[in-house]
């Protein structure tokens, strides 16, 4: 409302329906995480956009007040490790359970991404290329090459990215 956009132009620069969008307004409905990408991309706003409080200008994120993403159908789990999407930056830790995708298809974003494997191991798709990190391999890329991160691996994926500008 405040971008004086009605449900029927969001669906439409979405490709999702407006009785979806409804659902998901009237917590009737759980998106995925490629229709929140969308959502968010229409609105010209991050992800995590969605889940952020008046918190002011905090400089500490502790454990237990990380914002967090849970994505059931897909088994993802992303944390914002930053204190907010006021900065020129955004870190965020993500989980990925075996056989689990970021997303359905290669997605670029504006700027610059660094991702870190703290444990498990990643498959990972840039542009054209294709890159399996291990425990304690980083990966840095334009965020304008599509890319996705899938789990390959028999255990839990876990990896923290850095994004600038906050834009995931």
């Amino acid at each position: 409302m405040e971008l004086g956009i009605s449900q029927k132009d969001l669906a439409g620069m979405t490709d999702l329906t407006p009785g979806f969008l409804s659902q998901i307004e009237r917590d009737l409905a759980e998106p995925s995480i490629t229709s929140l990408r969308k959502i968010a991309r229409a609105l010209n706003v991050a992800v995590f956009y969605f889940l952020m409080g008046d918190d002011g200008n905090r400089m500490v994120v502790k454990r237990n007040e990380r914002q967090k993403l849970v994505f059931h159908d897909t088994h993802m789990t992303y944390e914002l490790l930053s204190p907010d999407l006021n900065r020129q930056m955004e870190m965020f830790m993500g989980e990925l359970e075996p056989g689990a995708a970021t997303c359905e298809e290669p997605l670029p974003h504006p700027g610059e991404e660094v991702t870190h494997v703290l444990r498990g191991q990643m498959w990972i798709r840039v542009g054209d290329m294709e890159y399996t990190l291990e425990e304690g391999d980083t990966i840095y890329y334009q965020g304008s090459l599509p890319h996705r991160i899938m789990n390959r691996g028999e255990d839990l994926l876990v990896f923290i990215s850095t994004i600038t500008p906050p834009l995931f």
